[in-house]
């Protein structure tokens, strides 16, 4: 229950499903929580009461992660609160699947400035904050970045990209003891990604060796895993969350 003790964490995206799941997750562990979001704000308050209801300590900051001003704003407020930064997850992404002939610049640039250059916003402002004796960055990527499905051209770009990230800045971050990695959830079952009942379910089911959907606690423990002193010799890693799929 104390695995991250005295540790503080953003964990972006964190009003709804794999992120409000890491967040509770973290909390439970003894980490102080930043749950940031940008819509919903009444999803963002239920996490962090649920958090403080189980005795944890969690605070809820709107940011736009795609916007440098917004992001500084996140971190320095983040700083003021809690005066160190330990754990970064970068959760919040977006996902559209169309065939070829229906990508437009629009769409393109929709998902890699929420997938990718949010993401880097986020790091680079997070590494201004980051405790002096190192830290950990969990990405949240996609199976589909290294198993990309008909459908996902945008998607899976994106994602890959978030890959290439992460193993980019294992290396130019580890003399920082900067441990870099990415998490590649499979189709999980979340309030906002509804797969449970439908001919997707039965697809995934059909495709995954270990027979189910996921779950957004399968996402969650990894996170753990990765934030605490446990993971202190992993870095620049994929590691994906499927059951095999």
């Amino acid at each position: 229950m104390n695995k991250l003790k005295n540790k503080t964490a953003v964990v972006s995206g964190a009003s709804k499903g794999i992120g409000s799941e890491i967040a509770k997750a973290l909390a439970r562990e003894g980490a102080k929580v930043i749950v940031n979001y940008f819509s919903d704000q009444r999803g963002a308050d239920a996490v962090v009461k649920a958090i403080t209801k189980n005795g944890g300590i969690a605070i809820a900051i709107k940011a736009d992660i795609t916007k440098e001003q917004d992001v500084k704003n996140l971190f320095e407020n983040s700083f003021k609160e809690f005066g160190k930064l330990d754990i970064l997850v970068n959760n919040a992404g977006i996902y559209n699947f169309e065939p070829i002939e229906a990508v437009t610049s629009k769409e393109f640039y929709r998902q890699f400035n929420s997938n990718v250059l949010g993401t880097i916003l986020c790091i680079q402002e997070g590494l201004k904050k980051i405790n002096e004796k190192g830290g950990s960055i969990i990405n949240i990527s996609s199976i589909a970045s290294v198993k990309p499905t008909s459908m996902s051209l945008v998607y899976s770009a994106s994602k890959s990209a978030v890959d290439s990230i992460t193993q980019t800045l294992s290396k130019e971050l580890g003399e920082k003891n900067i441990r870099v990695n990415s998490i590649l959830p499979g189709p999980t079952q979340t309030d906002g990604n509804q797969i449970i009942g439908t001919d997707v379910e039965k697809f995934v089911v059909a495709n995954t060796p270990l027979g189910r959907v996921g779950k957004p606690n399968d996402i969650s423990e990894l996170a753990v895993f990765l934030a605490s002193d446990d993971s202190s010799w992993i870095t620049g890693q994929k590691i994906g969350v499927s059951g095999g799929f």
